[in-house]
């Protein structure tokens, strides 16, 4: 089951002139350089201890019905942080810092360069629950190019903290743009959500699909077509 999202326009479609139905061309949202370059824990930050993230889990126990002291849960808030350790490590590493290395050696080389069907996991900030999928990464370059592991690295760093699929999509972009200065960028995720396909409407397998294409990509259909294309093609 896939979902489209149209937008609403204000008013009843009797009282829409003819002359007032062409829309403004969408404008991409600038995010704030700050927001994606680097790690967003600083060293001098304040964190609540262990032992209190701990204590923590513990009343998140209490809270469903749950006895903390019985046998089977008495090691379960040790065994949580370490998995919140592990699951939000992206917010202490810097995405800039990923494509920092790039290589020249390209011999001329003048179309864009596509990963497809990376897996990832990350986690919905408005539940705290997993969203899961692919994501599908192009970019054309200038001369040089970044190490292809490097984009399945850049796609954890950020999934691996608290997100929506929308600002996700738009953070992988905007850091490659900014960082290696392509001549255009383009970006696909599709995912499954676990808020919703295991609480509140309950329905398995709606997968939702975002895409962010800038430069030559977003002024130019042909390429986002052909773009498209190969995301989509056979698969191995």
């Amino acid at each position: 089951m896939d979902a489209l999202i149209k937008s609403l326009r204000p008013g009843k479609p009797s009282d829409v002139k003819v002359s007032d139905s062409k829309l403004p061309e969408p404008r991409s949202a600038e995010l704030d350089p700050s927001e994606f370059l680097a790690a967003v824990v600083r060293a001098d930050q304040p964190r609540p201890s262990r032992a209190e993230a701990e204590q923590a889990v513990q009343t998140l126990l209490g809270y469903i019905g749950e006895n903390p002291d019985r046998e089977g849960l008495l090691d379960t808030p040790r065994r949580v942080v370490e998995a919140f350790d592990e699951l939000y490590q992206g917010y202490h590493q810097c995405p800039a810092e990923v494509l920092n290395r790039t290589f020249g050696e390209t011999a001329g080389y003048d179309d864009f360069v596509l990963i497809r069907d990376i897996e990832f996991t990350s986690q919905c900030e408005h539940h705290m629950m997993p969203f899961y999928g692919k994501a599908h990464i192009a970019y054309t370059p200038v001369e040089r190019v970044v190490g292809l592991s490097k984009l399945a690295r850049l796609t954890d760093i950020f999934a691996r903290r608290l997100q929506t699929q929308e600002h996700l999509t738009a953070q992988i972009a905007a850091v490659i743009d900014e960082i290696l200065k392509p001549r255009g960028v383009a970006v696909m995720i599709e995912a499954e959500h676990t808020c919703m396909s295991v609480r509140g409407v309950a329905k398995h397998g709606a997968m939702t699909f975002t895409s962010r294409f800038t430069g030559m990509f977003r002024d130019n259909p042909a390429e986002q077509a052909r773009f498209l294309s190969m995301v989509r093609g056979p698969q191995r």
